[in-house]
């Protein structure tokens, strides 16, 4: 296997080009310059891009996040979430009815169409997990949480270990800007 240097190198062995958005697009503050050019060849190219991003929300929420950026419209008509992918699962009751939403509430659109089935954690079908919880969560009646005190977490699931868990986002670590 060789190292490839630069996307030129090989774009004309390709027609789709799969591409994520957080850290190779942008940053969570700005576009990546060098990586828009390069989108802007392909499709000069005519080449297919489809953009992926485990962000625990739809994907129209992250095609409006990437045009306050300043992201053209032409380059975002195929955007895949993992947001969008549970939300699809959760509105057909794949992993069962109800469900106990562990993340903060910014992720509320994730499950929108069936808000009337968000439960408690001790009578939910499974756990619906988009990320650690915002410490002025009123659903939970909780301790001082420290985003970074997994011993909470791990103490608030123990009982519900035989529940099913859906991760839309499995981040330890997000880099926003240089942070």
């Amino acid at each position: 296997m060789r190292e490839l240097n630069h996307l030129s190198e090989v774009h004309k062995s390709y027609d789709t080009f799969v591409i994520d958005l957080w850290g190779v697009i942008h940053n969570g503050i700005k576009l990546n310059v060098k990586a828009v050019e390069a989108i802007t060849q392909l499709k000069k190219n005519s080449k297919k891009i489809v953009f992926l991003s485990n962000a625990p929300r739809p994907s129209e929420k992250v095609i409006d996040f990437l045009l306050t950026l300043k992201m053209e419209k032409q380059y975002l008509s195929n955007v895949v979430t993992s947001g969008e992918a549970a939300m699809n699962a959760i509105n057909q009751n794949k992993f069962g009815e109800t469900f106990f939403h562990l993340g903060p509430s910014r992720d509320d659109s994730i499950f929108q169409k069936v808000k009337e089935n968000k439960t408690t954690i001790d009578s939910c079908d499974f756990i619906l997990c988009t990320g650690l919880l915002d410490e002025d969560d009123p659903d939970l009646n909780k301790p001082q949480l420290h985003e970074n005190d997994l011993d909470y977490y791990k103490n608030f699931l123990s009982k519900h270990i035989s529940k099913k868990l859906v991760c839309t986002n499995p981040d330890l670590i997000v880099h926003r800007g240089n942070k």
